[in-house]
């Protein structure tokens, strides 16, 4: 019997992995649409791009479908063509989280240790290998609705507009996942607390472009999202999408860059050179990377990322229960709620016998422009607390982009020798904070992680 003959129907997908297995399509993670652009070719390409397949854990979860084992068929030693052969060098103290597409995080010890994260240990979040761009060939097309269609070079962005420089901290919206995944197993990156990082990115306003095409916003013909696509791309064309609402891009305080520079360099390749939104208080994934194309529409982006990907929900919902109408009905992330995390001591730290306190920093956070008001860190897992000193203070009211770094020597329980859990929570204006553990905000995803962050040290004992 053909093989092809045998399928049920369009919801039944067959792999010929070898063994063959059979996998509905709803119960691929990445979406039915994703897989079926599989369908009816070779999955090996699809594969060598998406190479976070290959793992053991993949194959295992695989081999539940598993209806049997095809003879004879294509030459399988032949080797796909790597998509990742021609990716930029990287520091080699980044924290690598997957190597194709490439993810990485910044080191515990150089993680807001100063004003800005240095460019080479900047967090890295791909999701498709880097395009290589020649600046002298590039163009940036502006389309949609109410404005006309306008293309703009390097050059003309450099030239015909006013350059204007904000200091923003971008952070993944997987950021702090490990702890979720400590909770209940995630299908995602570990990211541990380094996958955030602040840099003075330095462009023009999206504003001031699209009112160059000719866009009114007190007469904008219902367009209520502004989306945005990259040049990464997968084997079938697909590229990197996503958007956020007209408000944010069209507001005075929004501060929504186009950047071309990075703390004072050109943009290297991991972060989008030539050109890259940078939409200040909200959440990484919409500050897409190597941008081709803005369009201004009464729909926000049908991509992947958008519809998807990074969106929350109920601790009860799970990869195998999760329907089309939850992932539609889910609000997509946008800004992020307060966090906050210690980057020293690290975890485990052993300190010396009658230390009576210890030096503790770490960073803060809140998405929307919120400024951080306080942040409070305890010795005995919150049942005391300390307020630490702010180091940055004076961001503006609602436009307070960057991240709070903050300090103290904290003052440990009298006469204690063991372990001791340290922990911290951050406020915001609007007088968020975080909750005290993982569990109750849990998802599938593993997105969002906000509850205080806590570090376990061990404080020697008299011999």
């Amino acid at each position: 019997m053909d093989i092809w003959d045998a399928a049920l129907g369009p919801s039944l997908l067959w792999i010929l992995l070898n063994p063959i297995k059979t996998l509905e399509v709803d119960q691929h993670p990445g979406g039915g649409a994703r897989i079926m652009l599989a369908a009816g070719g070779a999955i090996d390409p699809f594969w060598a791009m998406y190479a976070q397949h290959q793992t053991a854990e993949v194959h295992k979860i695989l081999e539940a479908y598993r209806i049997g084992d095809l003879e004879g068929g294509a030459d399988t030693s032949k080797q796909v063509a790597d998509p990742y052969v021609n990716e930029p060098k990287r520091h080699r103290a980044l924290i690598v989280r997957n190597p194709k597409p490439f993810n990485a995080e910044t080191p515990k010890d150089a993680l807001g240790s100063g004003p800005t994260t240095p460019n080479e240990l900047f967090y890295v979040r791909n999701h498709l290998p880097v395009p290589h761009v020649e600046p002298g060939a590039y163009s940036l097309r502006i389309e949609g609705e109410g404005l006309r269609h306008v293309e703009l070079s390097l050059h003309d962005l450099k030239t015909k507009f006013k350059r204007h420089s904000v200091a923003a901290a971008l952070q993944c919206s997987g950021n702090r996942r490990h702890d979720m995944i400590e909770v209940k197993k995630i299908q995602g990156l570990d990211w541990d607390i380094g996958a955030i990082g602040s840099a003075e990115w330095s462009g023009v306003k999206l504003r001031d472009v699209l009112r160059y095409a000719g866009f009114d916003e007190d007469n904008g013909d219902g367009v209520a999202h502004v989306q945005f696509e990259g040049l990464d791309s997968d084997t079938s064309g697909t590229c990197y999408g996503s958007s956020i609402p007209i408000d944010k891009a069209m507001g005075s305080h929004g501060d929504v860059l186009l950047a071309f520079s990075m703390n004072g360099r050109t943009l290297s390749a991991d972060h989008g050179f030539p050109l890259r939104v940078v939409v200040p208080g909200v959440t990484g994934a919409r500050s897409v990377k190597w941008l081709s194309r803005i369009i201004t529409s009464k729909q926000e982006s049908q991509a992947h990322w958008q519809q998807h990907d990074y969106k929350g929900f109920s601790p009860g919902v799970s990869m195998e229960s999760v329907t089309e109408e939850d992932w539609r009905g889910a609000p997509a992330l946008q800004e992020t709620p307060v966090t906050s995390a210690i980057c020293e001591p690290a975890n485990g730290a052993h300190l010396e016998e009658g230390t009576q306190e210890v030096p503790v920093r770490g960073y803060a956070y809140s998405g929307g422009g919120r400024n951080i008001i306080r942040v409070d860190v305890s010795a005995d897992s919150g049942q005391t607390w300390h307020v630490a000193t702010i180091d940055n203070p004076g961001q503006l009211p609602f436009r307070a982009w960057d991240w709070t770094r903050w300090h103290l020597d904290l003052p440990l329980p009298s006469g204690h020798s063991g372990p001791l859990e340290l922990c911290c929570r951050a406020v915001d204006s609007s007088y968020n904070t975080q909750p005290d553990t993982v569990a109750p905000i849990w998802n599938m995803r593993g997105i969002v992680n906000n509850a205080w962050h806590r570090v376990k040290v061990d404080v020697a004992s008299e011999a």
